[in-house]
């Protein structure tokens, strides 16, 4: 009893404390995201550019799991979705979203603080006034798709309108089926569909880490969605994520190439190659001058084998 009532008293204070409900304030935001370098959001959060976010939209899953994994980033990961398309390309910023089963006496401070902050509608829209072009809501509804629908036709067109056109991501369920899918490139990831609405569950974090499935999600890192599944790429891992995915499609156009002109043969092209090929690749790349990044540039000069 004595455990329990900590707990409460714990969340009721940890509720009552943040303007928003479980918002990371800015020094968080930066505290957890130190590798970050670059420009951020008002709030703190990593701000990737949108030329390196349209750059990604070319890079596959596989490319960008390769690069997350050699730094230690395992956890990034999460598949077996349903999907809205069938070849879906969802980039963009995370916004993140972390609900719980509803307990009375917590939602009732969730909801008064609400009232407090003039927040409007339920707690699911709340999310949804905070978002800026190029964000990708993200959202922990625990695996819940009946009565866990996040989104229906609705907040979904106004998801679209305010993030500019991205998608979502809802671990848990949506509804309306019909009137979401007739938003024309606006891919939704979830657990599945259900004409019920979302009840008995309260909202207890935005922009603060989450967990979709076996990937661990931060406010700002950037989402890469494809057929496979999706993949959180932390931002500062993106830059590097881009620019290794288009030297790998310089390295097979550079191969297509010398397959056409006959200079080696198939079985030398398809596989590891040799120290010869690998040279005469980098001067290749070399020759193409300002096509290459700085990025690009740098591993090269290291003589780093792509």
């Amino acid at each position: 009893m004595k455990k329990s009532l900590t707990i409460l008293v714990f969340l009721l204070i940890a509720a009552a404390c943040f303007s928003q409900v479980g918002v990371f304030s800015k020094e968080e935001l930066i505290k957890y995201t130190p590798r970050w370098k670059g420009e951020r959001f008002d709030n703190g959060r990593p701000k990737v550019a949108d030329d390196v976010l349209e750059r990604l939209q070319n890079v596959s899953i596989e490319e960008a799991w390769a690069v997350c994994n050699r730094h230690g980033y395992v956890n990034q990961f999460e598949g077996n979705w349903v999907m809205t398309e069938d070849e879906p390309v969802l980039v963009g910023r995370a916004v993140t979203a972390y609900f719980q089963p509803k307990r009375p006496d917590v939602d009732s401070v969730i909801n008064a603080q609400g009232k407090i902050d003039g927040r409007i509608g339920g707690q699911n829209s709340w999310i949804i006034d905070t978002i800026l072009k190029k964000d990708v809501i993200v959202v922990d509804l625990f695996g819940k798709v009946i009565d866990g629908t996040f989104l229906g036709d609705n907040l979904a067109n106004s998801i679209w309108i305010k993030s500019g056109g991205t998608g979502v991501v809802i671990d848990g369920g949506a509804r309306d089926i019909e009137g979401v899918m007739e938003i024309e490139n606006f891919p939704i990831f979830n657990r599945g569909w259900d004409p019920s609405y979302i009840k008995d569950t309260m909202l207890m974090g935005i922009n603060t880490p989450i967990r979709i499935g076996r990937a661990t999600v931060m406010p700002g890192d950037v989402v890469l969605g494809k057929k496979e599944g999706i993949i959180f790429i932390p931002a500062h891992l993106v830059q590097e994520v881009v620019e290794t995915s288009e030297i790998v499609r310089l390295r097979d156009q550079f191969g297509h190439q010398r397959l056409r002109e006959g200079k080696y043969t198939p079985g030398e092209i398809d596989r590891r190659w040799t120290e010869n090929i690998e040279k005469d690749f980098q001067q290749w790349l070399l020759d193409k001058g300002d096509e290459l990044t700085d990025y690009q540039k740098e591993k090269l000069l290291k003589g780093r084998t792509w």
